[in-house]
Formats: C-alpha cells, sequence, structure tokens
C-alpha cells in the first residue's frame, strides 16, 4: 500500500502554502504528450460533475434537448452526453433498481441518503497526442469539490465499447466521485469521433463541429484522406461517415493500457496544479504522486480490458488495484492451461473478439430461431424470412448442417456453443443481432485492426444516413450536430446506419440487404480471420498486436462478468484471463473472480421487456468488488476468492417483472461454499455449475 500523503509530509496541507527548503518536491511537470488543458468549476447545483446539472430525478427523465439542436451549444452537448451515457450502462427503471439500489442519490453503503445527487467540483479536457493529431486520445479528470488532499485517491473510468471520454461515467466515475476520488476518464483513441465527409465536418474535443480544415488538429478525428480522395470517395460513395475507432487508422487497442496510465498521469498533473503547493514563485510543484495517491484502475466492457492493459503495463507503479467488469480482453492463454466448467474442458476458450464475433455474425440470426431459443426477448427483430435465408446460406457454405430450417437453426446454435458461448446466453442471440450490436462489432473492429482507410470499404460495408427504404440518402438535419452527444462511436448510431454496399439493387441497410442480412458480407468478415489474403494477414497482425499476458505484477485485482455474457463471452473473457494470471504469477496472483448467473452485457437493457424477468445487474456487483478494493487498499480488508455468485431473476411478466430487492443479488461471499469456489489446479482452471 502506499504511503498517505499525510505520513509523507509529516503535515496537513494547506491550500497555497509554499516551499522553501531543500527537501521540497519537484515542481509539477507537464507530460510531453499532453495538449493544451480546458478547466471548468461546476457549483454542485445549477451544474455539476455527475449529472450535468440534471440529478436523480433528470437523469430518470426525459433528455435534455437543445435551444437549437442545428447548432448546439457546448454545455448543451456536454449536458445531453452526460444524460446519454449515464443510462447506457445501467438499468434505469425504479423497479429495476435505479435511485433504490444504484444512482446519484444513492451514498457508498447503499442507503438513499444524497438527493439529487449532484457533485461539485472541477473537470479538465486535454488530448493525448504524438504531435501529429492522429491519436488525439482524448483524456478528462473530475476532481470532486470533497477530494481530501490528505487521503487523495483517483479512479480510472476508461471509456466502455467505443463511447466518448464520458462513456463510463456511470459504471465507475460516480463511485469514484462519491468516495472524493478524482476519476481519470479517457476515450483511449476509440471514442466516439465522426467525420461527415461530404461536408468535410468533424468534431472537437468537446463535441462543436467544425470544418476539418478549419479544426486541423484540434479535430477529435479527421479520416486521412487528401481532398481529391475524399471528393472521388463522395462521387461514388455519398452520404457517407468515416468513424475514429474504424477508420483512425492507429489500431487504437494495441495502446488501450498506455491511454489509461497516461489519464492516470493527467490526474496527477491537475491535483498538483489546482491543489499542489506552491513554490516562492507561486509555481505547482508535485505533491500528489505515484507513491503516496491510491489508484484504483476501473472500468467495465473495453474500458475494463483497457484497464486490465494498464496495469500489465505499469512500470511506474501507478496502480494500487484493479476492478473491472465484463473485460473485453484478448490474453496469451499459455500452453497446456485450460478452462473447464464442471470439471469437463470448456469446447473453446481464450480466443480474440475478432474471432469470435465473427462467427456470432454469422450464426446468431440463424441460432435465434433454434428451439432452446423460444421466447428469446425480440426474437421478431430477426426476421424469420431472412433468418431462414441465412440460415440456408450457411448450411451450403458448410458452416452448419441440416436439411430444415429447425435443423439448420440447432445447429447454427450448437455451433455457437462449440465455439465457446455458454448455454445460459442462448436467449440472448436474437437481441445482440436484431438491435445490430453483434454486425456493428465486428464491421468496426474488421476495420480497425486492419488500419483501414474509411476508402476501402471494408467486406462492402460502410457507414451512411439512409433513407425510409434504408437506402443512403442525405439527412433531414445532419447529425453531425449532436452525434458527440448522442452517438456510441459504433453504427448503427446518431442516424447513420450500417450499409451494404453491394446488395442487390444497390447499397442498402445491412439487415436489408439481399434477404439474408448481407450473408455474403458476413462470410467476408468471417473469411478475414480464417482465409490468408492481404487484408485477412493485416487483420491479423492488427490482433496479435493487443494480445495481453495475464502478469498484473501482482495488483490485488477483481473480475467481474455475467455468466449469461453473449457479446464478450466469459471462457474467452474473463475465465481465460483468470488462468492465464494463475498459470503466471502462480503464488503470487491476487486476482479473484465473480461470475454472476443471470448477468449478460448490457445492464442497460435491463428495462426492456424479457430481460426485466431474465437477467439481474451486473451493475450492482461492479459496485461491491470496488468497495471491497477500497477496504483492502485503505485497512487491509480481505478480498474474496474466486466464485460464482448464483443470482435469483425477477421472473413475472415480460415488461412488467416485480421489483428487484437484494433478495434476488446475493453478496459477494468472503467465504465461498465449496459448491461456489472457482478453483485453479494442475494448469487447469475449473468453474462449477
Amino acid at each position: 500500500m502506499k504511503t498517505s500523503l499525510w505520513l509523507a509530509l509529516a503535515a496537513p496541507l494547506a491550500l497555497g502554502a509554499c516551499w522553501d527548503n531543500n527537501d521540497d518536491p519537484a515542481l509539477n511537470s507537464k507530460p510531453s504528450w499532453l495538449g493544451s488543458v480546458t478547466s471548468t468549476s461546476y457549483d454542485g447545483n445549477t451544474d455539476d460533475l455527475l449529472t450535468a446539472g440534471l440529478g436523480k430525478d433528470g437523469l430518470a427523465g426525459a433528455a435534455p434537448g437543445y435551444a437549437n439542436v442545428a447548432a448546439p451549444t457546448a454545455a448543451e452537448l456536454r449536458k445531453n452526453v452526460i444524460y446519454a451515457n449515464y443510462r447506457a450502462l445501467v438499468d434505469m427503471t425504479v423497479n429495476g433498481g435505479y435511485g433504490r439500489l444504484w444512482g446519484p442519490n444513492i451514498d457508498l453503503n447503499g442507503a438513499d441518503t444524497l438527493g439529487a445527487g449532484k457533485i461539485a467540483g472541477t473537470e479538465s479536457l486535454a488530448y493525448a497526442d504524438d504531435g501529429s493529431g492522429k491519436q488525439n486520445v482524448t483524456l478528462m479528470v473530475q476532481i470532486p469539490a470533497s477530494f481530501d488532499k490528505a487521503n487523495p485517491c483517483i479512479v480510472t473510468a476508461t471509456s466502455s465499447g467505443s463511447r466518448g471520454v464520458y462513456g463510463a461515467v456511470s459504471a465507475v466515475g460516480e463511485w469514484g466521485l462519491k468516495r472524493g476520488c478524482a476519476v481519470a476518464y479517457t476515450d483511449k483513441g476509440s471514442g466516439n469521433g465522426a467525420h461527415e465527409l461530404g461536408s468535410n465536418t468533424v468534431t472537437l474535443i468537446n463535441g462543436i463541429t467544425a470544418n476539418a480544415s478549419t479544426a486541423g488538429k484540434d479535430s477529435l478525428f479527421t479520416a486521412d484522406l487528401s481532398d481529391a480522395d475524399r471528393t472521388a470517395f463522395n462521387t461514388t460513395w455519398p452520404n457517407r461517415y468515416a468513424y475514429k475507432h474504424a477508420h483512425s487508422q492507429q489500431n487504437p487497442e494495441k495502446d488501450w493500457g498506455q491511454s489509461t496510465l497516461r489519464a492516470i498521469e493527467f490526474a496527477l498533473y491537475q491535483l498538483n496544479e489546482q491543489l499542489g503547493e506552491r513554490d516562492s514563485s507561486n509555481k505547482a510543484r508535485a505533491t500528489f504522486t505515484a507513491g503516496n495517491t491510491l489508484v484504483i484502475a476501473s472500468s467495465v466492457s473495453n474500458g475494463g480490458g483497457a484497464a486490465l492493459a494498464a496495469a500489465e503495463q505499469d512500470s511506474k507503479g501507478l496502480i494500487d488495484g484493479v476492478v473491472v467488469g465484463e473485460p473485453q480482453v484478448y490474453v496469451n492463454l499459455p500452453a497446456g492451461v485450460t478452462v473447464a466448467r464442471g470439471g469437463t474442458p470448456v469446447a473453446s476458450a481464450g480466443r480474440p473478439l475478432y474471432d469470435y464475433v465473427t462467427v456470432a455474425n454469422l450464426l446468431q440470426p440463424c441460432a435465434a430461431w433454434a428451439a432452446a431459443a423460444a421466447g428469446s426477448p425480440f426474437q421478431a427483430s430477426v426476421t424469420q424470412a431472412s433468418a431462414q435465408a441465412r440460415c440456408a446460406a450457411l448450411a451450403t457454405a458448410g458452416y452448419i448442417s441440416g436439411a430444415t430450417f429447425a435443423d439448420q437453426a440447432t445447429s447454427a446454435l450448437a455451433a455457437l456453443h462449440a465455439a465457446g458461448w455458454e448455454a445460459e446466453s442462448d436467449l440472448v442471440h436474437a437481441s445482440h443481432f436484431g438491435l445490430s450490436a453483434t454486425a456493428a462489432v465486428a464491421v468496426t473492429y474488421a476495420n480497425a485492426y486492419s488500419r483501414a482507410s474509411v476508402s476501402e470499404n471494408v467486406c462492402n460495408f460502410s457507414f451512411a444516413t439512409v433513407d425510409g427504404n434504408g437506402k443512403p440518402a442525405a439527412a433531414a438535419l445532419s447529425p453531425m450536430s449532436t452525434v458527440f452527444a448522442a452517438g456510441n462511436g459504433v453504427p448503427p448510431t446518431s442516424t447513420i446506419n450500417l450499409v451494404y454496399n453491394s446488395a442487390t439493387g444497390g447499397p442498402v441497410r445491412y439487415y436489408l440487404a439481399n434477404g439474408d442480412f448481407a450473408f455474403t458480407g458476413a462470410d467476408c468478415l468471417r473469411q478475414l480471420w480464417l482465409g490468408n489474403s492481404a487484408l485477412a494477414q493485416r487483420v491479423k497482425t492488427g490482433v496479435g498486436e493487443i494480445r495481453l499476458t495475464g502478469n498484473l505484477r501482482g495488483k490485488p485485482a477483481l473480475i467481474v462478468q455475467g455468466r449469461s455474457d453473449a457479446l464478450v463471452p466469459v471462457n474467452h473473457a474473463s475465465r481465460a484471463y483468470l488462468a492465464a494470471n494463475k498459470a503466471v504469477e502462480g503464488a503470487a496472483s491476487k486476482l479473484s473472480y465473480i461470475e454472476v448467473t443471470n448477468g449478460q452485457h448490457f445492464d442497460g437493457f435491463l428495462g426492456l421487456a424479457g430481460f426485466d424477468t431474465r437477467f439481474v445487474p451486473v451493475h450492482y456487483y461492479n459496485l461491491q468488488a470496488l468497495n471491497l478494493m477500497w477496504a483492502r487498499l485503505k485497512s487491509g480488508g480481505a478480498l474474496p476468492a474466486s466464485q460464482v455468485v448464483r443470482t435469483t431473476p425477477r421472473g413475472g411478466v415480460d415488461g412488467a417483472a416485480p421489483a428487484l430487492t437484494t433478495a434476488n443479488l446475493p453478496a459477494i461471499s468472503l467465504s465461498v461454499p465449496a459448491g461456489d469456489a472457482i478453483g485453479f489446479a494442475n494448469n487447469q482452471l475449473n468453474v462449477p455449475n
């Protein structure tokens, strides 16, 4: 545990005090990669760090909107982006637990004591870049007014998915601010940056739009095209958009750990600038350092993977502990190390996201109609006629077997099981495909890993606004004015859709293409993993750059994931990472894994009919894990052993489930029953049934 600042300086600190002896800390030094910093203070009443002035009730109500939607102000965009991102990652329904078990009004002990939950403080924004403007990783630090200089702490909240810098505000930022910690955010270079190619419009760090030529290096993201190439592309493919995660040509995932570490360094820099001691010339000193500031690396999904990468790469000793939820992570599973469930090795484990998401993108629309998946939420969103055509195409291509639609659907679901999905995910495949999550991720990562230009139209997919028939067309109001606030960085989003350019009859939304959900395009994406074309080799090179080791350098760590996760299957993510860590670190490992039954990837879906009755919030356990890690780092409290937490779904009628209570959500146990213990022995991780 790091030495507290109080003990390190042997005296209470007073804001504005000066140092004049030879033992002074060094001057606060701005990192070379850090751009200009903009800071804004919020009073905690009219506006605040957590809710943008909306408070608990405002976050649960209607979207804030804009006085002029065609020309929003930076303040309006910030309010709307916090509103959208807060709601995206947690269940916002009262029966689901919002305002009762979590939310701005709920304190760290789970009691409803914080009223509107607004938090005063200072928010600072900056880019991290190599000078080219092509990276422009957004960093943000929020320092609450309650920050205790004698007990300094930082919590990271790296964005989930491809969201912008506010992407983990509800998942982790809220907890950190309530603790009085500075929260270090980053969009990890894959955040929500769009470039409208026809008008050459981009967004700046605060969401305000600008012409790309005028914005220059201040652009959040500008596609790397000459004016001549952009004009030629627009002529052939009008109404198209480039996106930062897909088209930055940086493969940002390889740097997600570095981006998270830089967010911590930015937080330390800003703490010193705002609250550190001053020398006789009123220059800030490096009062808060890695040695005296408690740091927890945390986030969920992609942000969780970034936190694990940061801990592995932490050569400066910045991070004290790690708490992540449902991490998207590709780990080097050592030879001979296996993952088992109930003593039986699982069918597949430790595969990278690109491998398994292209399998899902092929099989899910067919598997959604298997008998075992009957009654899946949003099954109707996977149009039966197109699903039947997809099944037939899969059978012809040799991916599945069966002569009838029913047999083919059963075969497709079995193929998903063989590829590493647990049966507990069966009822989630329909929604993930029907609501476009799977295809969007597959296309985005094909582009990202191959470092593709938007002009390449990888596998004949592109991003465009469309008309009522799904054909590319100009929008009545350009989405660029509000894309910063409304978008999640992976089309379809903000009225920008995923289009299949080679559809019969011309480009159209992939979902409508060729009556089989654009099977040829999905097959092309899969072949970029199975094949050996030049583009496939580029994809595989990119995937190779993001592989982790499992070595957390002995840091205490907790991973939480739902067993029913269909977007990031447990066998390829948390289970594989735990197995690798135990093999690599051995007795030095301080990692525990909490697997939550009836938990899936999208807590934001829990307010939807069919999700409410079947699944429980993983967020609830992420908060428990953060509290457990805090107790460990502050007072030496015990961390739980790896375990399965067996929850009880709410049940009832889809769309009208009874209120969630703690009876549905047993606590993480510090004394794990033998039947729930996850163990590692003889190079095998075993998860109980």
